[in-house]
């Protein structure tokens, strides 16, 4: 390993504090779980001719019927979230945002208490600028009226866009809005996309990003495709060194929504969505039809395994430690580490990939415990630091794995567990 890469692996993965402390509302003390219309159901507002997708009150509700019923509440996911699109075109008289009549009859206020009757929580988007990205009403102006706005409706999350606003003031904006959601005295999470529309003019400020906003958007949109999520991918490891002392609790990097379930990519690479946004410690905000799901997504996504290494509470994002064959590791409470090897090969079958390649394994010195997650579970018991264990990669796949370092008494204690369930599997 080059030594300025050694460096930062050591940095990240030792002792780092977060650059600055994060906003204090209480909120994202973990990476935040829970269902985001935008890239399935996208600006759908035909509710004539397809009312079962159309961005309507009835698509909210079924989606927080199914999150209870089908184990996803169960699992971590608890926002159902609203993207843009919902209002109607003008303000009201008293200049407030309101809900589509149409599409929303009842209102947000009363979506939001249905939403609440399920245990679940209620998110919603505006924009920074004077029209949302769609072309609806913008909160230029209108900053505290519409924090106001959604704490009388009880609305638990903010999505606040970046559209129609000359950048320069974009930071600006941000901060107005935050200031005025804390003024209202409710709890409203503060997702951001300010560094996304910062970066084309300069290097964003990640300090005050942090202490104004619960999580970020930094790059593109993700589209349902291999391309749009190895670019995510790419950029994020080519940004770490700037991103990554950012993120913690309270304030996470959210590399976009977690696109399983849909059309365009295969199971390996769902899997590798999935391992890659858990070591980023990413928000998990799925967009797909959750009333209609093949199996193996709504098994990958309801992974319990996966899910506790995203929002484990040592609360460090991993980072990319391997270019070639890509390596990210993340530090895990308890001097656990995880690890995703992905191959990004998109020819032939798999590759054999030795886990001594990784940096992070002197972690097994002189044992440790692993555990792999994917692409199947099993459980590979004791490994030592000099012994070669080889993984199998799938093209385009990940293999994802946690790792706890063992010394003589945990190795005793492991073993009288492993012999436990053994005993408790036979009966």
């Amino acid at each position: 390993m080059e030594t300025g890469r050694l460096g930062l692996v050591l940095a990240v993965m030792g002792l780092m504090c977060p650059a600055a402390e994060a906003l204090d509302n209480g909120l994202a003390l973990k990476p935040t779980m829970g269902w985001l219309h935008w890239e399935r159901f996208t600006c759908n507002t035909d509710c004539d001719t397809d009312p079962t997708n159309c961005i309507s009150e009835r698509l909210y509700m079924q989606m927080a019927d199914v999150m209870v019923k089908e184990g996803w509440k169960e699992a971590g996911y608890e926002y159902v979230c609203i993207d843009d699109c919902w209002p109607s075109h003008s303000r009201d008289a008293q200049g407030r945002l309101q809900a589509d009549p149409n599409r929303f009859p009842g209102g947000i206020k009363k979506l939001a208490d249905y939403i609440h009757s399920k245990g679940l929580k209620l998110g919603i988007y505006a924009d920074v600028g004077k029209n949302t990205c769609a072309g609806y009403p913008g909160s230029l102006g209108y900053y505290e009226t519409d924090a106001q706005t959604f704490a009388d409706w009880d609305v638990d999350l903010l999505k606040f866009d970046g559209c129609f606003l000359d950048r320069s003031l974009i930071a600006e904006g941000y901060m107005s809005m935050s200031k005025a959601l804390n003024k209202t005295g409710k709890s409203i999470l503060y997702s951001c996309e300010w560094p996304l529309y910062e970066w084309p003019i300069k290097q964003p400020n990640y300090t005050a990003i942090r202490e104004y906003c619960n999580h970020w958007r930094n790059f593109q949109d993700v589209f349902d495709s291999w391309s749009s999520i190895k670019s995510i991918l790419e950029w994020t490891a080519s940004h770490q060194k700037i991103i990554v002392p950012a993120a913690g609790p309270g304030g996470w990097n959210d590399p976009d929504m977690l696109v399983i379930g849909n059309f365009g990519l295969s199971h390996d690479q769902q899997q590798s969505q999935m391992a890659l946004w858990a070591i980023m410690a990413a928000p998990l905000l799925m967009s797909n039809d959750l009333r209609d799901i093949c199996p193996r997504s709504k098994e990958l996504l309801q992974n319990r395994m996966i899910i506790a290494i995203n929002q484990d509470p040592l609360g460090r994002q991993g980072l990319r430690t391997v270019m070639d064959c890509d390596v990210w590791e993340r530090p895990l409470f308890g001097n656990r580490l995880a690890i995703a090897i992905m191959y990004k090969q998109e020819l032939g079958g798999p590759r054999r990939f030795p886990i001594s390649a990784v940096p992070g394994w002197k972690i097994c010195a002189p044992q440790c415990n692993v555990t792999q997650i994917l692409p199947q579970y099993k459980e590979l018991g004791v490994q030592s630091h000099q012994k070669e264990l080889v993984l199998s990669v799938n093209p385009t796949g990940t293999t994802l794995l946690t790792v706890t370092p063992l010394s003589g008494d945990l190795r005793k204690q492991h073993w009288n567990d492993t012999s436990a369930q053994k005993k408790h599997i036979v009966l």
